[in-house]
């Protein structure tokens, strides 16, 4: 990417907010022998279907071909966060607190990568995490990705 993921957000998140979406997060994943991949992540409280999806990429589409931050060619994916709702920030983790979660970490945390378990909350930056009974804080700078695990 030209420029820094955080640059990037601010500049889609300029274009989602004022259509009344909140943007959930943003991922970009390099593709090997294909477009890279720019998925962005929208939700409503009202929910959000097609139609918002397809507004909010030609929206978001307008304002990616003139600053142009990204290197090279890429696909755009808009979507709705799912039941599997993946999780980008403290306050997301604060605000799920209580459901049940799966997350990795970048380095071994006591000896693991990957938790699953019961989402607790944030303390001190820390994600707080009980797998199996026992309690893990995360440091939120360590977590690689996180979703939300759906319970039916």
């Amino acid at each position: 990417m030209k420029i820094a993921a955080d640059s990037l957000e601010q500049l889609i998140r300029r274009s989602v907010e004022p259509m009344g979406f909140e943007l959930v997060g943003i991922e970009y994943l390099a593709r090997a022998g294909s477009n890279g991949l720019l998925r962005v992540y929208i939700d409503h409280p009202d929910g959000i279907d097609v139609g918002d999806c397809a507004s909010v990429s030609r929206q978001i589409s307008g304002v990616l071909d003139v600053e142009d931050p990204i290197a090279g060619n890429y696909d755009l994916e808009v979507s709705s966060p799912g039941l599997d709702r993946p999780l980008f920030s403290r306050e997301h983790f604060a605000r799920f607190a209580g459901s049940r979660v799966k997350l990795e970490t970048r380095e071994k945390i006591d000896g693991r990568h990957r938790f699953k378990g019961l989402l607790k909350g944030v303390s001190d930056g820390d994600i707080l995490i009980e797998v199996d009974g026992e309690e893990f804080a995360l440091p939120f700078d360590q977590v690689e990705k996180a979703r939300l695990v759906p319970e039916f």
